[in-house]
Parts: structure tokens; C-alpha cells; sequence
């Protein structure tokens, strides 16, 4: 409705604007023509070859010339007989005036010019005009066109605007009422489409798609506070067993199982919650603070930390030189992860290899770390970088599930990638990294 008044507005502004350029480009053209009349005229006069009567005068205008006491010499036929149209005494300079004037039998209004100059009788004025009935009766035809034409051509946008955005509308009522039905319990449901391509059918596909990562948002959070809380339960459970039988019979506690019991599920309980500290810290970052590095420090200090224990040999003759550009933290992070994943499927041997690796791009930092465990089976390499899969869940200790996952988003969170490369037998995983700004 607002659409169709402005447009009608609007339309009735322009209406006014074009009659009003009309009547303002015919007087003109009346007017030009008119001197140039006056200007004619008094040159046939000055030469004495004035004709007695006018014939270069249109039937809408009239041209008379008068002597000083107002003796017409000359006139245009529709004045032929008639007195002087006016006993005015100009100068050499045209000069314009609106007056009536006979024309044949009728009297109309002209818009003359007029002005004076000799000839063989004496001091003539000439005067040339044109009738404003012509100007006047075109404006009123265009006036009556616009007047009948525009409520027509507003009437019809009218109906077109109410048919085209009332189909509109009312797809996007439809939107808007499927979307409002959608609450947390069915963000399953998506918008139905009618098939048109137009903006509201890109509008149902991108509401589609929001719900789509909602649901996705939804049921990962669901998942993710499931995996937390069973394996919270489990180490609260073992702690909880532990104390019970010693209170129940306290004199005969082994100090040291209770002990070794009470702080491996302790422990346990602090990496996942050291994870789950990690996690937040990523979804919640805008980003690292990456700078130029060694990884190749990182990667040495982290092997030193793994050989403690000396149950597995990790073998770093193959690090070398290669300067990366990530967050220092996330690195070590990154490695750390690794290394314990490593550390736990091993069967005697871990091998580290760091080397610059020059792609299009330019350089980046590569880190393989292969051990001779019994390797990723099929069914799970394309799961193991998710949070809290674990493809051994036979390990009485096998952890949270959530070290690949962190090692991976770290990586891409510093423009690098984490991939598992198959190789037989045991697991070879490689970490890039950007070696500088450039390739970041």
C-alpha cells in the first residue's frame, strides 16, 4: 500500500512537472518565432517593400503593422479590415506584452512581440503574436491524458504490487510460521520449499542451512556433555569403590593400592578436565599469536619429556632445522599429543622426523611421528580426529578420546593440517605447518 502511494505520488509530480515543461517549451517556440516575425517585417518596411497583406503567418497567430497615428499598412488576412491591435510606441528592441486581438470573427488572447523602426512613411511598429488558446488547449489535453491515465496506471500497479508481494508475503509468512515452530526439541524439522529460485527460495535454502548447523551445534553439545559426564562416572566411580572398601574394612587397607587407585582415576579426571580446558580455549579464541619458531626444539624438548620411563625408545636422528610460523603453545600442544598417543599404541619403538618441505605456496615445516604399534584399523581412520572416539577401548587407561582432536583443530587453527598416513605396520602421523607469514 505505502508502495503504491509514493509510486502514485511520484507519478503525479512528474505529471505536474511535464505539463508545466510543455507549455514552458511551446511558449518559447512562440516566442522565438514571433521576433523573428517583428525582426522580418521591419527590414521590408525600412526597404519600402512592405506587402499589404501578411502571408508568412500561421492561422494561430496574427501581424500587423502600424503607422504612428495608427494607420495599419499591413496585417495578416485573419486581421485584414481590423483597427490596430494596440497604439504602443516601443523602441528598436522587441518587448513582449499579452493582449487580446480579433482573429476573423472571434476575439482571442496572443502573447505579441513588438518594436519599431523606419520605412518610406514614416515610424511603423510591427507587431507579431501567437494565440495562447494553442498552448493552452495542449496542456489541457495532456492534462486530461495524465489525469485519466495516471489513477489507471497507479490502479494497476496497485493490483500488480497486491498479487506479486501478496504471493511474496505470503511465502515468507510461511518461512517465518515453519521456522517458528522449530524449538530445540525438533531441530530435525527444515523449511519446505516450493522449487522457485527466486530471493525467497534462497531465503528457505539459507534458513535450511542455519538449522542445519544448529542441529549439528545441538546434537555435538548433547554428544559432547554425554562423553563428558560417562567419563567423569568412571573415574568417580573407581575413586568412589576404592574409599568405600577401606572404610568398610580399614584395618586391613593396602595403603598403596588406595593410594595408586584413588590417584590414577585422579589423574584421570585432571587430563580430561585439562582437555576440556583446551577445547574451550579453541572455540572461544579468535585466533593464535603466531610467531616464527623452531619446531624442531619443540618437537626434541617433548621427546626428551616421552623418554622418561624408558619403556619405549624414541628415535630423533631424523629431526632436523625447520622454522615455523604458529602459536609456540599450540606446537608443543600439538606434539605433546601426539607423543602420548604414540606412547600408548607402541610396541617398542617411536621414530620422529622433522624436515622444511617447499611447496607453491612457500616452505613448510613437516613433522612424522610412526610407531610400531598395531597401527589404525580401516573401519577407524576415518574417525580417530574425532572427540572422544577411541578406536582401543579395551586399555583400562586409554584416555579421553580427545588428544587427536585437539592435535587436528590446533593445526588448523595455526593454518596447518594433521592427517594419518597408512603405513604397515603401526601409525604414521603428519603434522604441517606454515614456515612462514607467506605460506600462512
Amino acid at each position: 500500500m505505502l508502495g503504491t502511494v509514493v509510486f502514485a505520488v511520484l507519478l503525479t509530480l512528474g505529471s505536474v512537472l511535464l505539463v508545466s515543461t510543455l507549455e514552458s517549451r511551446m511558449t518559447a517556440t512562440s516566442d522565438q518565432l514571433s521576433r523573428s516575425r517583428v525582426g522580418d517585417l521591419l527590414t521590408l518596411a525600412r526597404r519600402g517593400a512592405l506587402p499589404a497583406t501578411l502571408r508568412n503567418v500561421d492561422e494561430n497567430g496574427v501581424a500587423q503593422v502600424v503607422l504612428a497615428d495608427g494607420t495599419v499598412v499591413a496585417a495578416s488576412p485573419n486581421v485584414m479590415g481590423a483597427p490596430a491591435v494596440a497604439a504602443l510606441h516601443p523602441g528598436a528592441r522587441a518587448e513582449t506584452s499579452t493582449f487580446p486581438a480579433p482573429d476573423d470573427t472571434e476575439t482571442e488572447t496572443y502573447r505579441f512581440w513588438y518594436a519599431s523602426g523606419p520605412s518610406p512613411a514614416g515610424t511603423v511598429t510591427v507587431y507579431a503574436g501567437n494565440s495562447l488558446e494553442t498552448v493552452s488547449e495542449a496542456s489541457r489535453a495532456l492534462r486530461w491524458a495524465l489525469g485519466v491515465g495516471v489513477p489507471v496506471v497507479v490502479a494497476l500497479l496497485g493490483v500488480a504490487i497486491w498479487l506479486v508481494l501478496g504471493r511474496v508475503i505470503g511465502r515468507l509468512d510461511r518461512i517465518r510460521a515453519e521456522v517458528d515452530r522449530i524449538s530445540e526439541e525438533n531441530l530435525d524439522a527444515r523449511v519446505a520449499g516450493d522449487g522457485v529460485p527466486d530471493e525467497v527460495g534462497r531465503l528457505a535454502a539459507t534458513m535450511n542451512a542455519m538449522l542445519e548447523r544448529l542441529d549439528t551445534a545441538a546434537r555435538r553439545q548433547r554428544d559432547f556433555v554425554a562423553d563428558v559426564s560417562h567419563d567423569l562416572q568412571s573415574p568417580l566411580a573407581a575413586q568412589r569403590v576404592a574409599l568405600e572398601v577401606a572404610l568398610t574394612t580399614p584395618d586391613t587397607v593396602d595403603t598403596v593400592r588406595l593410594r595408586d587407585e584413588v590417584l590414577g582415576a585422579t589423574a584421570d579426571m585432571e587430563r580430561l578436565v585439562g582437555d576440556l580446558l583446551v577445547i574451550a580455549s579453541m572455540d572461544a579464541s579468535t585466533g593464535p599469536a603466531a610467531v616464527l619458531m623452531d619446531l624442531d626444539s619443540v618437537v626434541l624438548e617433548e621427546a626428551a619429556r616421552a623418554r622418561v620411563g624408558g619403556a619405549v625408545e624414541v628415535d630423533t636422528s631424523a629431526v632436523s632445522a625447520a622454522p615455523a610460523y604458529a602459536d609456540p603453545g599450540d606446537v608443543r600442544r600439538i606434539a605433546r599429543n601426539l607423543l602420548e598417543n604414540a606412547l600408548a599404541h607402541a610396541g617398542s619403538r617411536i621414530e620422529l622426523s622433522v624436515e622444511v618441505a617447499d611447496v607453491g605456496s612457500g616452505p613448510w615445516a613437516e613433522l612424522l611421528i610412526a610407531d610400531d604399534g598395531a597401527g589404525v584399523a580401516a573401519e577407524h581412520r576415518d574417525r580417530i580426529f574425532d572427540r572422544f572416539y577411541r578406536a582401543d577401548t579395551a586399555r583400562p587407561r586409554h584416555g579421553s578420546g580427545l588428544g587427536l582432536s585437539i592435535a587436528r583443530e590446533l593445526a588448523e587453527r595455526n593454518g596447518g593440517t594433521l592427517d594419518l598416513v597408512v603405513t604397515q605396520p603401526g601409525a604414521t602421523f603428519r603434522l604441517k605447518l606454515p614456515g612462514s607469514p607467506t605460506a600462512a
